[in-house]
């Protein structure tokens, strides 16, 4: 049978030290190496997750040139490896330089077994927490991404997706209602992708970062001479989307006058230029998002009642962050792995208070106010994975006054606590009962209660 102990390589010069080093070590597949040339091999040959290194190798057995050299060798190589430094009794000063050099801890001789030991098993347990970490962040199964683009494994945000792909050929116009950061604009380029007209322009413009005197110009363009600074003939968005989607955000801010030519577009089809005379027929879809309540502007004269109606054939409302259980670290993962390969490539995951503490955070910001967190945390990040102090969330305080029915809270907290342990376990079901401390049938059971998917 196969050997599937882990595998050590001790790296060490003394025939004495590694006889008793292979005395200690029984519960591990041992590979030792006695200079650089023999460490490599056995290096790319086993690719051993932990190394212990004598720092004094020859040809510089007094000193730690060979040693730091084997280091770098082995750190170039194979970045992700333990490498657990030996430095002579009192020489502190060489075991700090090494661990500056990206070596994991170290350990004084005469070596004290025992302690030896314990540092070994917790480098093991490390590097296979990073790696389970990184296959987490880098695979996002298939049945997390929806539209192409979204990832989300809530059914809350599932019904959305569903619902998005099931109106895209659909000539009707469609608005987005949710909060801020939430993922209004590529639910819209979502929807677009999936729609037939994917392979036409796809613009976005939001409404409220223009200001009111340039917007009109900005949807609807604008002959040349037609005021001051108009030296050239330009198209609005409105007409360079023709054939696609106009995504129009935050649509809440268009000013009232504007709003009546929005709405001749929609009804009629065609466009005027500001200073033009001709009206030009444009076939745009409009797509529109907003996190204002337009019931309460048209009640407050502050929106037009017709230009919503032509805005909401079709309605889609958006759920927060907090609304969709074990999204939140999902996405965590997700964005970890996109800024580390950009800002601090050393970064490899989450630890797991780092994960906790996500899950557990109420995200008022939602999906933009979580991306920022984790970008910041990476670019901050000292160690290989991200803790839950890089994050800064704080603690929350929240609670919902509105649950007063004690069965009715305790199954919504039990229906979340398993969708995030699924979440968090990635779909493993054996793991996501061990995180909930149940058996894997009564997990089964939960999930036929709540009609969740595994």
């Amino acid at each position: 049978m196969p050997d599937i102990r882990p595998k050590l390589l001790i790296v060490e010069d003394d025939p004495g030290l590694q006889r008793q080093l292979r005395w200690a070590y029984d519960g591990y597949q041992l590979f030792i190496a006695g200079d650089r040339e023999e460490a490599l091999e056995l290096l790319r040959a086993e690719e051993p997750p932990v190394v212990t290194l004598d720092l004094g190798l020859p040809p510089d057995p007094d000193g730690i040139s060979e040693g730091m050299a084997v280091l770098a060798a082995i750190l170039a190589e194979r970045p992700a490896t333990k490498v657990i430094v030996a430095s002579g009794h009192g020489d502190r000063a060489s075991a700090r330089g090494a661990i500056a050099q990206g070596a994991w801890d170290f350990y004084q001789k005469p070596i004290d077994i025992e302690s030896l030991g314990h540092i070994v098993a917790r480098a093991f347990h490390v590097h296979a927490l990073e790696m389970e970490n990184r296959r987490l962040a880098e695979t996002v199964p298939e049945d997390r991404q929806v539209l192409g683009r979204m990832i989300t494994a809530a059914p809350e945000m599932l019904k959305v997706a569903r619902m998005i792909e099931r109106v895209a050929n659909a000539n009707v116009t469609v608005m987005l209602l949710g909060a801020s950061g939430t993922g209004k604009e590529l639910l819209a380029r979502g929807l677009h992708d999936t729609s037939d007209r994917k392979d036409k322009p796809f613009v976005a413009i939001n409404c409220a970062a223009i200001p009111e005197t340039l917007l009109e110009s900005e949807l609807f363009g604008h002959e040349k001479g037609a005021f001051t600074g108009a030296v050239k003939t330009t198209p609005g968005k409105i007409e360079l989307a023709d054939g696609g989607t106009l995504f129009l955000d935050e649509v809440g801010d268009i000013p009232l006058p504007l709003q009546v030519k929005l709405l001749r577009f929609l009804q009629e089809r065609v466009v005027e230029r500001i200073g033009g005379r001709d009206a030009i027929p444009v076939d745009t879809r409009i797509v529109c998002a907003t996190h204002q309540n337009l019931e309460t502007m048209i009640t407050d004269g502050r929106f037009r009642e017709d230009l919503f109606y032509r805005l909401a054939e079709i309605v889609v409302r958006i759920p927060g962050l907090s609304e969709r259980p074990g999204d939140a670290v999902l996405l965590a993962r997700h964005f970890v792995t996109r800024y580390a390969a950009e800002l601090n490539p050393q970064v490899k995951g989450l630890a797991p208070d780092a994960a906790a503490a996500i899950d557990a955070w109420p995200w008022p910001g939602n999906v933009r106010e979580l991306e920022n967190r984790v970008k910041r945390a990476v670019i901050l990040a000292d160690g290989k994975l991200i803790g839950a102090g890089d994050l800064d969330l704080g603690s929350s305080d929240e609670t919902d006054d509105n649950v007063v029915n004690l069965r009715s809270a305790r199954e919504a907290a039990e229906s979340q606590a398993v969708r995030r342990a699924i979440a968090r376990s990635d779909g493993n079901i054996s793991t996501a009962a061990k995180m909930l401390g149940i058996s894997r049938p009564t997990l089964y059971d939960l999930m036929k209660g709540y009609n969740i998917q595994g």
